[in-house]
């Protein structure tokens, strides 16, 4: 039986890493953000994702940083 209590489902980075066929692995190698970080940020939805860790994220991956945040946060909306 699972006791914690953290939400565990695919975050948007997860989506994005997974549509990219992205190497947790090698991005972890190439940042130098842990193994264990970068699995956080992309089974826990509760975890926060960083500016500087979605920057170096882009740089492994040869992606614009700005285009990489708005189809991760593309969902966010202001409130009236």
């Amino acid at each position: 039986m699972n006791t914690d209590n953290r939400k565990t489902s695919m975050t948007e980075l997860g989506n994005y890493l997974s549509r990219k066929s992205a190497s947790k692995a090698e991005i972890s190698k190439k940042t130098g953000i842990s193994k264990s970080r970068i699995s956080e940020l992309t089974l826990n939805v509760s975890t926060q994702l960083r500016a500087r860790e979605l920057y170096l994220i882009a740089l492994a991956l040869d992606v614009a940083p700005g285009e990489m945040f708005e189809e991760i946060y593309n969902g966010l909306k202001l409130e009236n």
